[in-house]
């Protein structure tokens, strides 16, 4: 006996690396498939639809930042300068944490799961759950980017 396992290889040709603002770095669809484990079960088409949204969405957040930084002379975020002790690349990273996060969420919340059963619909629950976890995650991002505190506290 013998098993014939379908769609889990890797695609003939990976796909082209997505191209940002000029300041923001150039996402990689092949990196995002890699860093997050994105089984074949999402196609080539919804994951590279899934992380352009997710760029346009923190482009759009960190848009006031980028043009204050491109107003004090800073061309690309590698060069935003840094603090002592952050690593090099801390803002790319940052970056590729809070779209990577945004569109694995929005993945996650459309591929719920297959099973129309109880169970299948647990399963849609727990990645209803994992979908917030990464939404803080990329908020976090951003606000790490932005040197803000992950948390806003008012009294009422």
């Amino acid at each position: 006996m013998s098993l014939i396992s379908y769609g889990t290889g890797e695609t003939a040709t990976p796909p082209d690396a997505i191209a940002n603002n000029g300041f923001w770095p150039d996402l990689d669809a092949a990196d995002f498939r890699d860093a997050e484990r994105i089984d074949s079960t999402a196609t080539e088409a919804r994951f590279e639809q899934a992380l352009r949204v997710a760029m346009a969405d923190i482009n759009r957040q960190l848009a006031p930042f980028q043009e204050e930084q491109q107003a004090n002379g800073v061309a690309t975020a590698a060069e935003i300068p840094r603090a002592g002790w952050q690593c090099e690349g801390h803002h790319k990273l940052l970056y590729r944490r809070a779209v990577y996060a945004t569109a694995l969420a929005s993945l996650l919340e459309r591929y719920r799961d297959y099973s129309a059963t109880g169970e299948g619909d647990e399963r849609g629950e727990a990645k209803d759950l994992a979908a917030d976890d990464y939404r803080r995650d990329a908020r976090w991002a951003v606000s790490e980017i932005l040197d803000e505190s992950h948390a806003v506290v008012e009294l009422i």
